[in-house]
């Protein structure tokens, strides 16, 4: 199995992983690696079969798929902060429930450990939303993705969303965008995971950040889950999407930098 790629910046004294979302890629983090590269070197990976990582089709489960990371991981550093970004911040709670030694500090962007509803969870999305985007990554997996980019910055001032769009699109031009089998098995993950059981068993210092007008990952499951965590805590930036990190770098900056600092 080969290690995916990865990106090393900063000349901080702590090491910090940075875990993308679905169907972006290393890219979408150059804003914040810049920002931070004083006080952390900073890691960078493609999630499996996005940027410039393959997609191994042995590697089908979500245990197989965080190992990747790990081995990619394991020349690099031995002790990190983990920063993980919707699909990237499922791949990060696996990590930290699996291989809790490694990890200082945990930081969850706009994830949930359960994306649908259900009876026992209310801050899921329904059913139909997933099964449209299934319908239209078989369609078309670069359309898909594309409008995907436009959900992931609604609610935010005009000006700023199309400043992100920009962003997110730049970064899928200059570093590839993912495999359609990744696309598929992304969302296949997203239909099935449920994390809620293994909440417990991360203990590490937790920061979960939302948008409060996130129209992907609602701010209710984002609060429910930084509720979850032996030691989470929750904070959330208004007027902000699904891409906080990017329509409110600053304000996301000062709060990392805070919670990080411990």
């Amino acid at each position: 199995m080969s290690a995916l790629y990865a990106e090393v910046s900063g000349r901080g004294r702590r090491d910090l992983v940075l875990l993308h979302g679905w169907g972006m890629n290393l890219r979408v983090w150059d804003g914040l690696a810049a920002a931070l590269a004083g006080r952390f070197r900073v890691i960078a990976i493609d999630l499996p079969g996005h940027g410039r990582s393959d997609w191994d089709p042995l590697a089908y489960s979500p245990a197989a798929q965080a190992f990747r990371v790990h081995e990619t991981l394991a020349p690099l550093t031995t002790r990190y902060h983990l920063l993980g970004w919707s699909l990237g911040g499922q791949f990060a709670l696996d990590l930290a429930a699996a291989m809790p030694a490694a990890i200082e500090r945990l930081v969850l962007v706009a994830t949930t450990p359960r994306f649908l509803a259900a009876p026992d969870w209310r801050f899921g999305l329904k059913d139909a939303a997933l099964a449209r985007l299934e319908a239209a990554v078989r369609a078309d997996p670069a359309q898909a993705v594309q409008e995907f980019l436009r959900l992931e910055v609604r609610g935010c001032t005009r000006r700023t969303a199309r400043q992100a769009l920009a962003t997110l699109r730049n970064a899928l031009a200059a570093h590839g965008s993912a495999d359609p089998a990744a696309l598929a098995w992304g969302l296949a993950r997203l239909r099935a995971a449920d994390l809620r059981a293994q909440l417990g068993q991360v203990r590490r210092p937790a920061l979960v950040i939302a948008g409060r007008a996130d129209p992907i990952t609602p701010p209710r499951a984002s609060r429910a889950l930084a509720a979850a965590l032996p030691k989470g805590r929750y904070r959330s930036l208004a007027n902000a999407g699904h891409v906080p990190f990017l329509t409110h770098a600053r304000q996301f900056t000062t709060l990392l930098r805070g919670f990080l600092r411990g």
